[in-house]
């Protein structure tokens, strides 16, 4: 179960900090052709979507990591999973159902990193 967690975690750790990261940093310009949603939504709710994903892949490892509060994981697992519900409402919202695939993807894989947390800390 150990090994299972942490490859979910890494899996979940290079998709939300490519996107975190980019809605952290990148203009709106230059979000748009990835993420068209960014001109529904104000700019400052971006990037604290980015940052709330940030901080859900450092939920993910540091609690496990040094054995300090580790039901931590277990909420960050289940805040990551949040986020892509709002993602896919807010896509089929917009008519892109088209594209919430990735969303359901990234919402089981976030989804096995909260049974395998709860499992195994």
């Amino acid at each position: 179960m150990e090994l299972s967690y942490w490859a979910v975690a890494a899996l979940l750790a290079v998709l939300y900090l490519f996107a975190g990261g980019k809605k952290i940093v990148q203009s709106r310009e230059r979000l748009r052709p990835m993420m068209g949603w960014v001109d529904t939504v104000p700019m400052p709710q971006v990037r604290a979507i980015g940052v709330l994903e940030v901080l859900g892949v450092a939920g993910l490892f540091l609690p496990p990591l040094t054995g300090i509060v580790p039901w931590l994981a277990v909420a960050a697992a289940s805040g990551l999973a949040l986020i892509q519900v709002g993602a896919i409402v807010l896509h089929v919202r917009r008519g892109e159902a088209s594209v919430v695939w990735l969303n359901v993807v990234a919402l089981a894989v976030a989804a096995a990193a909260v049974w395998l947390a709860t499992v195994w800390i």
